[in-house]
């Protein structure tokens, strides 16, 4: 059975630094994009980050650019996601996903595998 477990969540001030972790339980891991997604409180769900299957391209949205580093370990079949300068508005559930395919995608249909969440408060 295919798995995402995200970790690395927590509370931290404005300004502050994290890193996410998910671990995929695929064998396929290696061999598919992947992506970081968040919603926040009231929110939709919305794109964070993707990365092929190498690792060799990525993308960001916009409001993460230049703060927030999608990575992966393919040896380890974990996918990161260095978080710096966070601001409040940063609040919400990540998630990892598994792409269909072997690039990453900002369009959330273009995954079929999700892990469970892991929560990121961000204090003013």
């Amino acid at each position: 059975q295919v798995q995402l477990v995200e970790s690395g969540g927590g509370l931290v001030q404005a300004g502050g630094s994290l890193r996410l972790s998910c671990a995929a339980s695929i064998r396929s891991f290696g061999s598919s994009g992947m992506g970081w997604f968040r919603q926040g409180p009231g929110k939709e769900r919305e794109f964070v980050a993707a990365i092929s299957w190498r690792g060799a391209r990525t993308s960001y949205a916009d409001s993460v650019k230049g703060r927030f580093t999608i990575s992966r370990d393919n040896a380890k079949n974990t996918l990161y996601l260095q978080m710096n300068s966070l601001k409040p508005e940063d609040t919400a559930v990540y998630y990892c996903a598994l792409a269909k395919g072997l690039s990453g995608s900002s369009d959330s249909t273009m995954y079929d595998v999700w892990g469970q969440g892991t929560q990121v408060t961000v204090s003013a």
